[in-house]
């Protein structure tokens, strides 16, 4: 018997096979998701794409292809993993504060999940997040210390505590 794989991941699959490979039919999405473990129907993908709010963007060359609604500039990594690979890894790329604000810069697809990750963990010092593809921006609480959220942030993603000079 072939488990089945939990909706909440394959939605997120779909998001990073969006974020990282140019899909021109859903025949390409449904094959990509095979190569991942994924074996839905086209009826299946359709729902799931419609609850994603993907949509159609074309290219400079004229092709159209799948893009999520905040893919800004629709843009594309350079080096494309698999679905696979991007969940295991955070995405964090950097941190920068100036006064209350911080700004959290990450690989294309990832600052939504980051994001939901930060507001759900109920960081005191942080009041609240706002994400892009690949941006965050967070509203830091009055009197909190950026060593604290830093140190909050390491459990969401354990790359920050290693990049960051106190």
């Amino acid at each position: 018997m072939q488990s089945v794989k939990p909706k909440n991941d394959r939605l997120e699959t779909l998001r990073m096979l969006f974020s990282s490979q140019e899909l021109c039919s859903q025949d390409d999405v449904l094959k990509a998701l095979t190569k991942e473990g994924y074996n839905i129907t086209q009826s299946t993908l359709s729902r799931d794409m419609r609850l994603l709010k993907v949509s159609k963007a074309v290219m400079a060359d004229g092709r159209y292809i799948y893009v999520l609604p905040n893919e800004t500039a629709y843009k594309r990594v350079q080096k494309p993993m698999t679905a696979r690979e991007m969940l295991l890894t955070s995405g964090f790329v950097s941190l920068k504060f100036s006064g209350n604000m911080g700004v959290i810069h990450t690989r294309p697809g990832y600052a939504s999940r980051i994001a939901y990750n930060i507001d759900n963990s109920k960081i005191q010092q942080i009041l609240g997040t706002i994400a892009g593809d690949d941006t965050i921006f967070f509203m830091i609480a009055e009197g909190a210390e950026r060593k604290e959220i830093i140190t909050a942030l390491g459990y969401i993603i354990p790359e920050i505590t290693d990049s960051i000079d106190y």
